[in-house]
């Protein structure tokens, strides 16, 4: 969570926009390979990931990498939730489409319909379609009707999915350096959950999963209170934003071993904002960084900043 602070009018209802989490790469599992290092930086504007991989088997090893660019997001009806139209659209990389793990791409094409589709009027396919056709992907299990509220709503039951992939030959008794950067797509809210009277009130109660989900703790609150009270006026609340960064740190596993040595830096951006996120042993390294620093470390969460 990072909250920038400035002088408003009152608070009105909160709008938001939602992350997408991206990841690191995913290698076809070979017990030969072992993750030596990886060294994650994370901000707003950017994100870069540097890992080194060591073959110390006597034979050459070619495997897969792919790099999973996340399953294209589904807008809700009863939420603020929002991708406009920056929509994740991957599709002139290359697409598979899936529906429990089946691979439904033909499918989809041969009815004219589109891979990437988002949860509007205008972005849902079914809207503007004839019931014979609807009746049909409906058969076909590649329509669905989701909600109770609104039963004949149907919507596309599949997701549009990219991986950046390649061979990769790890030469024998070697080590080699792999690495990615991307601009990450960050979410974030007009207001937030974190001003004293929304986190308070017992019926929103929105700062159990603040604490969870970020690690959100006692000093993180006085500072918002502090910088609120600072650029407050009487009878004119301070305003408040939040932003939020996900990565998937939990495809670190996927290799053997844990990794020897692992390197984290969150930037935060301003030194005026305040960042919050799960991890142990944080080391502030600048103005606007923290490091962490692990050794032998296995993931067993994504991360939320």
């Amino acid at each position: 969570v990072v909250a920038g602070l400035l002088l408003a009018s009152p608070i009105a209802a909160n709008d938001s926009e939602a992350e997408i989490a991206l990841g690191g790469i995913v290698l076809k599992p070979s017990s030969d390979l072992r993750l030596v290092s990886e060294d994650l930086f994370l901000s707003e504007e950017k994100v870069t990931v540097d890992y080194v991989f060591e073959n110390p088997s006597n034979r050459a090893i070619t495997t897969t990498i792919a790099f999973p660019m996340p399953g294209q997001p589904r807008g809700l009806l009863d939420t603020h939730y929002a991708y406009g139209e920056e929509n994740a659209d991957w599709s002139g990389f290359g697409f598979a489409t899936r529906v429990d793990g089946r691979d439904v791409t033909d499918d989809v094409i041969a009815l004219g319909l589109p891979v990437y589709w988002t949860d509007t009027d205008e972005g849902n396919p079914f809207a503007r379609i004839s019931e014979a056709r609807i009746a049909e992907a409906l058969s076909l299990r590649l329509a669905l009707r989701d909600d109770p509220r609104f039963p004949a709503r149907v919507v596309p039951a599949w997701e549009g999915v990219t991986y950046f992939v390649r061979e990769q030959v790890f030469p024998a008794s070697s080590r080699i350096r792999v690495q990615h950067e991307y601009v990450p797509m960050v979410g974030g809210s007009v207001g937030g959950a974190l001003y004293p009277n929304v986190r308070n009130d017992s019926e929103y109660n929105a700062l159990d999963d603040y604490r969870e989900r970020y690690c959100v703790d006692d000093y993180f609150l006085a500072g918002v209170d502090r910088r609120l009270a600072a650029v407050s006026a009487p009878g004119r609340q301070g305003w408040m934003s939040e932003t939020w960064l996900g990565y998937v740190l939990s495809s670190g596993a996927n290799w053997q071993g844990p990794i020897e040595r692992f390197r984290l830096v969150v930037d935060k951006g301003s030194p005026d904002n305040l960042v919050s996120f799960c991890m142990d042993g944080v080391e502030k390294i600048g103005p606007t960084r923290f490091e962490v620093v692990k050794t032998n470390f296995e993931p067993t969460r994504d991360l939320d900043i």
